[in-house]
């Protein structure tokens, strides 16, 4: 079926307003266009790991979640869903599940890239008919802003902070979508939003269809933590992707494909420069910082072309 902007902003919201997330977050945002890639007659059954959306959705006895929710530690929430899509199969086989369920995990960088990798790389290697949804805010947001495996380099956090001493987190992030499709499972990709929610609507109905494992890692800016101006959350999106900083790609059975090549690729600096945690970036003497994080950008762009043969 051809995709239809208008049919999809349409289905009936499978999160509903009254929880307790910023203005603004990212997460909720995610959240709510990847469920729209749910068929309308079926059901879902949905595992979240600690963090923001979590303790911001799901306050006993009252929840935000109109599926079915279960609430997970920070670091079995992959453990807790292939367990109950395991049950599920079990019961279907047996007669006495009649209805389809369709089974998604959502957790945050640090309850994914970190805390949770254990039990995310477990269920891949499964390959339980599951998909895990990453919300990549590039840093523990609800605990105070401090530093994760995903948060870029020279970023300034809680943990990091920027000073005389410090120019901020000195280390790359981890390229988790690379490391979850090593585990060859059938569909993996990466998207934030941009282009009417197009990418990540279709992407994450190919999710949720794909017969065994699929992950989806989201970018979704945080305003608390990367301090830019609230309503410019769409604009620091597609700045993520025209600088190339964050690709939207897709890696099906294997084959890489790279969604989406800027006519121009910008500077890493259109990117930094709305966002306050790179504010000392900008600082005179600061130039050769500025060039290291495009270095690893520009290395990392290419080699993703490499991968899908562009």
């Amino acid at each position: 079926m051809a995709y239809n902007l208008k049919q999809t902003l349409n289905k009936e919201e499978r999160l509903s307003p009254g929880h307790r997330m910023c203005a603004g977050c990212g997460a909720t945002i995610a959240v709510r266009n990847v469920l729209r890639g749910l068929h309308e007659e079926d059901e879902a059954v949905i595992t979240c790991a600690t963090g923001c959306l979590e303790v911001s959705s799901f306050m006993y006895p009252y929840t935000a979640w109109k599926d079915s929710f279960i609430h997970n530690a920070f670091e079995n929430a992959g453990a807790t869903c292939s367990g109950v899509e395991a049950a599920y199969r079990a019961l279907k086989k047996k007669g006495k599940v009649k209805n389809t369920h369709k089974f998604i995990t959502f957790g945050g960088d640090g309850g994914t890239y970190d805390i949770g990798f254990q039990s995310l790389s477990g269920a891949m290697e499964r390959n339980h008919d599951m998909v895990y949804v990453c919300y990549d805010n590039g840093a523990y947001m609800n605990t105070g802003i401090q530093r994760s495996s995903a948060t870029p380099m020279y970023a300034d956090t809680t943990t990091t902070p920027v000073g005389s001493e410090s120019d901020g987190k000195t280390q790359n992030r981890k390229d988790l979508t690379q490391v979850i499709a090593a585990h060859n499972i059938p569909y993996v990709a990466q998207t934030t939003f941009v282009q009417n929610f197009k990418d990540l609507h279709t992407k994450a109905e190919k999710a949720i269809y794909t017969e065994g494992a699929a992950f989806l890692n989201v970018m979704a800016p945080c305003p608390r933590g990367w301090r830019y101006n609230t309503p410019d959350i769409l604009e620091i999106c597609q700045l993520a992707v025209d600088t190339c900083f964050w690709p939207l790609f897709e890696v099906i059975d294997g084959k890489w494909i790279v969604n989406y090549v800027p006519k121009k690729k910008l500077p890493i600096e259109d990117f930094l420069r709305p966002q306050g945690r790179f504010k000392h970036l900008f600082k005179p003497g600061k130039e050769e910082l500025i060039a290291r994080i495009q270095a690893e950008v520009d290395r990392k762009w290419e080699e993703l072309l490499a991968r899908a043969n562009y």
